[in-house]
């Protein structure tokens, strides 16, 4: 087993500006209490990378006993979305120039999807969609410092909401483009210019390259996200990220939260709680727009990789859902030998994820199960040692908030990867952070997978914070399943402490860590065995993390052999 390098070295940074209520609320943030204090006090992160003021545990003297860290009623955040006169999410461009503007990685570093949007919406009963050929869709691009000499062309597309029942406003975009730009360098900054030369480029902006494929090089930091949304939560989330310089980030679902909107702009915190007699859960998709400008800043640098959530499945005419997810961001899937906006595949150095879809068809006859058997049939962990997998809504989750929701889920994919030494789990859809202890089938397991729900991002809907195992939480089974995949598969445990139980009558001994609080967490892979986890509360200063793990692999100990016997 090889051991932990030292820190990284300084990374460029990108900032986003907080607010005059969004610092106000910053400094009255209380100090930290109970375990996260400690581990406060124990775990110094400097803005280059970690120092170890002690020594930070390892997954190899797991299993942990459960921690829940109490809940901080002092501190909410802010759980209140930006409205449309904010100056970050209004659009400072005229007529066809660029906004919108973001990356994206495809299935290796030699190659990025750059993504914007040029034209202006329309919302309303008249509405006249924009003609996306009527726009060139085109970057000049070249290494830093030897000017933009290279060209790219890609595709633009629109899309609409329609709703057919009279009273509600129909939606259609500005035109979307996707360029995909080829033959990279690893390790690389670039600079680039998008838009259509004979009516309008952008200014010129940056991004870097992930490192080559290989067991030895890595991005430095990954963050990971979920449940983002578009709130003053959500911006003090954001400038926590940046402060540690991502090289990437992981939006594990749920984005900007349109679907908590009527078409006419009235929000709400809970959709079906306000709006229980509308024909059919509308949505307000200009929120989208509003969160493309807001993230730009961060997102035209930084590669984002998303996946679907349960808030992207935007009902609408003719049945078509996740529409608006699937047009305005650029998938890797046809690299990754995917059909499907909905999952996929790609390699950042050392590291090979997997970006799998929770909301299609997953059982062993589905074509994305399919997929998954080839894509990691394909992977070499002698070249990708670490493999992660994403998905959004969370295997083992110990809140009441969907509980054992996507338990069909785990029952036909569990095995599988498993059989293949996935090393990490990043979902969301619970609006709090938990992490586990390595876990397979509810059981403790050396080899098993360490799964971490971060659907803390910040969102309007507000905090998980009750669990399954308290008293009088356990909910009924019957409204457990996943209301727009059916199924039915979460019966009572067999075995174990909660065995002939719906729910554990104390926080279960696979829930390692768990707490309420807005943030997010970072990833860095120091080499081929050992990661390091920090989780990030947004009511901290900067450099603090209130959880911090080495997750280690042993694969010597748990040797990969495609499907172990179980």
């Amino acid at each position: 087993m090889l051991p932990p390098p030292s820190p990284s070295s300084v990374r460029p940074s990108v900032s986003l500006s907080l607010d005059a209520r969004e610092m106000a609320a910053m400094r009255a943030a209380p100090p930290p209490s109970g375990a996260s204090l400690a581990l406060l006090c124990f775990f110094l992160l400097c803005p280059y990378g970690t120092l170890l003021a002690g020594g930070i545990p390892t997954t190899l003297e797991g299993p942990f006993p459960p921690v829940t860290v109490p809940l901080d009623k002092s501190f909410r955040g802010n759980a209140v979305d930006l409205p449309d006169t904010d100056r970050r999410v209004q659009r400072t461009v005229s007529d066809f120039e660029p906004e919108q503007i973001s990356v994206s990685l495809s299935s290796s570093h030699d190659s990025v999807w750059i993504s914007w949007i040029t034209g202006e919406y329309q919302i309303g009963d008249d509405i006249t969609p924009l003609d996306p050929n009527s726009v060139g869709s085109v970057v000049y691009y070249g290494g830093s410092g030897s000017g933009r000499s290279h060209q790219a062309t890609g595709y633009s597309l629109i899309y609409n909401q329609l709703y057919p029942f009279e009273g509600l406003e129909n939606y259609t975009s500005g035109i979307i483009h996707h360029v995909r730009l080829k033959g990279l360098k690893p390790s690389k900054l670039y600079s680039y210019q998008c838009g259509d030369p004979s009516i309008a480029m952008s200014e010129v902006y940056y991004f870097t390259t992930m490192p080559v494929t290989g067991p030895s090089s890595y991005p430095s930091r990954v963050a990971v996200v979920g449940d983002l949304g578009l709130t003053y939560n959500t911006t003090s989330t954001v400038d926590h990220m940046l402060s540690n310089h991502p090289d990437l980030v992981l939006l594990v679902g749920d984005v900007c939260y349109a679907n908590l909107y009527l078409t006419n702009g009235t929000g709400a915190d809970c959709y079906s709680c306000s709006f229980p007699q509308t024909p059919i859960h509308e949505t307000y998709q200009p929120r989208w727009d509003y969160w493309g400008r807001y993230m730009q800043p961060l997102v035209s640098k930084v590669p984002i990789m998303v996946i679907e959530g349960n808030h992207e499945i935007e009902e609408q005419a003719e049945n078509q859902t996740f529409v608006a997810y699937s047009s305005r961001f650029a998938f890797p899937s046809k690299e990754s030998g995917s059909s499907s906006t909905f999952y996929y595949s790609f390699n950042a150095g050392g590291i090979h994820f997997l970006m799998l879809g929770a909301y299609i068809s997953y059982d062993k006859s589905s074509d994305q199960y399919r997929w998954l058997e080839k894509d990691l049939a394909k992977v070499n962990r002698e070249v990708t040692p670490w493999l992660v997998a994403t998905w959004h809504p969370p295997w083992y989750s110990t809140y009441t908030a969907h509980y054992r929701e996507a338990e069909c889920m785990r029952v036909a994919m569990e095995d599988l990867l498993y059989s293949y030494g996935v090393d990490v789990v990043f979902n969301g859809h619970v609006h709090a952070y938990e992490r586990s202890n390595r876990v397979y089938n509810y059981t403790l397991d050396p080899c098993g997978l360490v799964h971490i729900t971060v659907g803390d991002g910040g969102n309007r809907e507000k905090m998980a914070i009750t669990h399954a195992d308290e008293p009088g939480n356990c909910p009924d089974p019957s409204t457990t399943p996943d209301t727009y995949m059916g199924g039915f598969c979460a019966f009572n445990f067999t075995s174990g402490p909660a065995k002939g139980n719906f729910c554990w009558d104390r926080q279960p001994e696979y829930s390692a860590y768990r707490e309420s609080s807005f943030g997010h967490g970072i990833f860095e892979v120091k080499n081929e065995t050992h990661a390091l986890w920090t989780w990030h509360r947004n009511q901290d200063l900067y450099k603090y993390a209130g959880d911090v793990i080495y997750i280690i692999r042993q694969p010597d100990k748990c040797p990969i052999k495609g499907k172990r016997n179980f």
